[in-house]
C-alpha cells in the first residue's frame, strides 16, 4: 500500500541562535511564536509549522525550499519587503526569475541568517506577469 501525503504539517531545521532565527522568520514573514521546546522554538501560518533546534546547521543537506506565493505582484511585494529587511537575494537587481531554463514559473531566491536557501515563486508566473 502507498501512503498518500497531505499537506506539510512541520519541518525542522538546525539553526545556530533559535531565538534570531524566529525573530528573522518572524520580521520577515506571516509566522508567529507558537511554542518553545528544550533547546528550540518554533513558528508557524496556517500553512506551515518551523521547528528551530539549537544545533549545527547544514545549509547543503537541505537543498532549498519554495513557498508559492499567489501572483506576481506579490511576488513583487515580497521581493521589495525582503530588500528593505536587509534580506540579500540571489541574482541582484535581476532576483525574479524562472525556476529553470524554459520554466513558466518564476521565483527568487536568498538565504536566511543560517545558510539554508529558500525560494518564493508564482506557478506559471511568465503567464500571468
Amino acid at each position: 500500500m502507498r501512503v498518500k501525503l497531505g499537506a506539510v504539517g512541520h519541518f525542522g531545521l538546525a539553526v545556530n541562535d533559535p531565538d534570531a532565527s524566529a525573530r528573522w522568520w518572524t520580521s520577515n514573514f506571516d509566522l508567529e511564536e507558537i511554542f518553545r521546546f528544550d533547546d528550540g522554538v518554533a513558528v508557524s501560518n496556517d500553512a506551515i509549522t518551523i521547528a528551530l533546534s539549537k544545533g549545527k546547521p547544514d545549509p547543503a543537506a537541505f537543498g532549498h525550499m519554495s513557498f508559492h506565493v499567489k501572483n506576481m505582484k506579490r511576488l513583487r511585494a515580497a521581493r521589495d519587503g525582503l530588500l528593505k529587511n536587509g534580506v540579500e537575494l540571489e541574482d541582484p537587481g535581476d532576483e525574479i526569475g524562472p525556476e529553470a531554463p524554459e520554466s513558466p514559473h518564476l521565483g527568487l531566491w536568498f538565504h536566511d541568517p543560517d545558510g539554508y536557501r529558500w525560494e518564493l515563486s508564482v506557478q506559471n508566473g511568465a503567464k500571468k506577469k
